[in-house]
């Protein structure tokens, strides 16, 4: 049949398969210049590239194409690694921050000067230039028009014009659409963000065979009538991947789309798909203890010298301490240094927090910034208020008033909240409605689809944006 041969010699790309493919590119080059970092470093400096050279002086080298992976850990968005700009601004980030912890390492060890230098200095050099050519690759060729994946839209109402629009404002496309098709016949001819709609579902399978579709995205999420259900079935049977908009709305931006969800979704993806399994929770809560653990120690030798800081520009008290909503809607007192003036809500009424925010101390925008103010809070993930990595907590007054304007707004506390989350690695911090509204989808995706390996994933690009000095 002419569908399964087009199906053959298709070409397109998944956004997984995407994000594959930038790791193993970059992890290639890594490997190939830690080869030539040490066959440099032996030639001008030992004469010999030998086994005995490399377990002697450089067997540690078999790390740095893993570090270099997870110095690059946030610049596998797919979407930011489709700019050239962006690319070369998150490579020269990660050679710097590289740089700095090799220095630190170097000049803090104890016998000073063990470490070579030429070696990691050749490593880098290599390993920047090797990176950039393969990240110019694939900006130049995989995200072109060959590689992308031909869709066409299955309902032309609220939320399939709401998902065409993000799928058109995306740079690049993630796909090239075809158009769209419904059965309301008054739309017939209409064009929606620039697509048109085509026909209904009699005309599904011509449209599939001259378009040469390769998905379709379901975008009715009332009733279905028979015909149209028949025509989806029909064409999955021809190779065409079926998607719903709600999971697609997910696999490409991370979050949940609360505006244009069924009623009983909440039920459905946290009761039916949901149920966390007890190994996965007694894992969580041994990473938290040890995270905070590790957390605590890093605290007490920062503290003297932070609290010093404090002290000098803006006096006492040094930490500060708020109630916020736990698990459950149960309250704590969060503790974190403080970062703005006394009496920063001197009329006792709850104020969002805002990027550039006045009230803020000079100390405190450096602690923000590092991410230094959220070390206290180790000692609430020890206490067990708190967890490594969950929704941020939020205060008593802005929930009641946020669930009164979200939909789902209080799902998020089906979960210990966290120091870090896959909201804040994604979005930042919400400082209003609409901006509380878009972190809370980031929030419910992390919900729905938390596991271990998610939760250290979250941990490692936090460390990586904190260390990137990438903080709110």
């Amino acid at each position: 049949m002419a569908r399964e041969d087009s199906r053959e010699t298709r070409w397109q790309l998944r956004t997984a398969e995407r994000r594959m493919l930038l790791v193993v590119g970059d992890l290639l080059a890594a490997i190939i210049s830690t080869i030539a970092a040490l066959a440099l470093w032996s030639r001008f400096d030992y004469l010999t590239l030998s086994e005995e050279f490399v377990r002697a002086r450089a067997g540690w080298f078999v790390l740095l194409p893993v570090v270099w992976i997870l110095l690059l850990i946030n610049s596998y968005d797919v979407r930011r690694a489709a700019s050239w700009p962006e690319t070369v601004r998150n490579v020269i980030t990660a050679a710097m921050v590289g740089t700095m912890l090799y220095l630190g390492i170097y000049f803090f060890r104890s016998a000073p000067g063990s470490l070579p230098r030429r070696g990691p200095f050749y490593f880098l050099i290599f390993t920047v230039a090797l990176t950039l050519i393969w990240r110019f690759i694939y900006v130049r060729i995989f995200t072109g028009p060959a590689f992308m994946r031909r869709v066409l839209f299955v309902g032309a109402g609220s939320s399939g014009i709401a998902m065409l629009n993000i799928i058109q404002n995306l740079n690049p496309s993630p796909f090239y659409v075809v158009g769209m098709i419904d059965d309301d016949q008054s739309k017939h001819g209409l064009e929606f963000e620039g697509v048109k709609v085509l026909g209904d579902s009699s005309e599904m399978e011509h449209i599939i065979q001259d378009e040469n579709v390769s998905d379709i995205i379901v975008a009715i999420l009332g009733s279905m009538n028979g015909e149209m259900f028949q025509a989806l079935l029909d064409a999955q049977e021809r190779w065409v991947e079926i998607i719903r908009m709600p999971v697609l709305y997910e696999e490409l931006l991370g979050r949940v789309p609360i505006q244009h969800l069924e009623s009983d979704w909440l039920l459905r993806s946290f009761v039916d798909e949901v149920r966390t399994s007890s190994l996965y929770l007694i894992a969580k809560r041994l990473l938290d203890i040890f995270a905070s653990l590790v957390g605590i120690l890093l605290l007490a030798i920062m503290f003297p010298w932070i609290s010093l800081a404090i002290l000098i520009e803006s006096g006492r008290p040094i930490l500060f301490t708020q109630t916020r909503l736990g698990q459950g809607g149960k309250s704590y007192e969060l503790v974190k240094f403080r970062t703005m003036v006394q009496d920063a809500e001197a009329d006792g009424e709850a104020q969002w927090a805002q990027e550039g925010d006045p009230r803020m101390t000079r100390v405190g925008r450096i602690l923000r910034r590092m991410h230094l103010d959220e070390f206290p809070q180790f000692i609430n993930v020890l206490k067990g208020d708190m967890s490594m990595v969950g929704p941020r907590p939020e205060r008593p007054e802005l929930v009641a008033e946020l669930e009164k304007q979200i939909p789902f707004y209080r799902a998020r506390l089906l979960v210990k909240p966290g120091i870090g989350g896959w909201a804040q690695v994604n979005y930042g911090k919400g400082s209003s409605v609409e901006g509380s509204a878009e972190k809370l989808e980031f929030d419910l995706y992390y919900i729905k689809h938390r596991s271990f390996f998610l939760d250290i994933w979250i941990i490692i690009r936090s460390i990586g944006s904190a260390l990137g000095f990438r903080g709110v």
